[in-house]
């Protein structure tokens, strides 16, 4: 397995203006936290099991739960204890933190 400075100068060389980063959570969002400024990427996001969806190594949920924003609901049933604390911990604190930014912005722009 390629250390990080490898990985970042492998980046570096492809020179892309995107990286879509497809690890674990939390491992990506801290890979790409603590490897920001030496990334000279114009964006990056991790976007979790999406490679293995579009591989075909995991299959998506049914259509109806993708139709109302549930795709988790099955996941989450089917894995509880790996995915419940994600579920219910992280999820509410990161939407907790994006309500306070979007307040504050709103505040200050007054």
């Amino acid at each position: 397995m390629m250390n990080e400075i490898t990985c970042v100068v492998g980046i570096d060389v492809a020179a892309p203006d995107v990286l879509w980063v497809g690890m674990t959570a939390p491992k990506q969002e801290k890979w790409i936290f603590e490897n920001r400024a030496r990334l000279n990427v114009k964006f990056a996001a991790a976007i979790g099991a999406v490679f293995d969806f579009y591989t075909g190594q995991v299959k998506r949920s049914h259509p109806v739960f993708q139709r109302f924003g549930l795709e988790w609901l099955p996941r989450l049933i089917q894995q509880p204890r790996r995915l419940w604390r994600r579920m219910f911990v992280s999820a509410p604190i990161f939407v907790w933190h994006v309500l306070r930014q979007w307040w504050n912005c709103r505040i200050h722009k007054r």
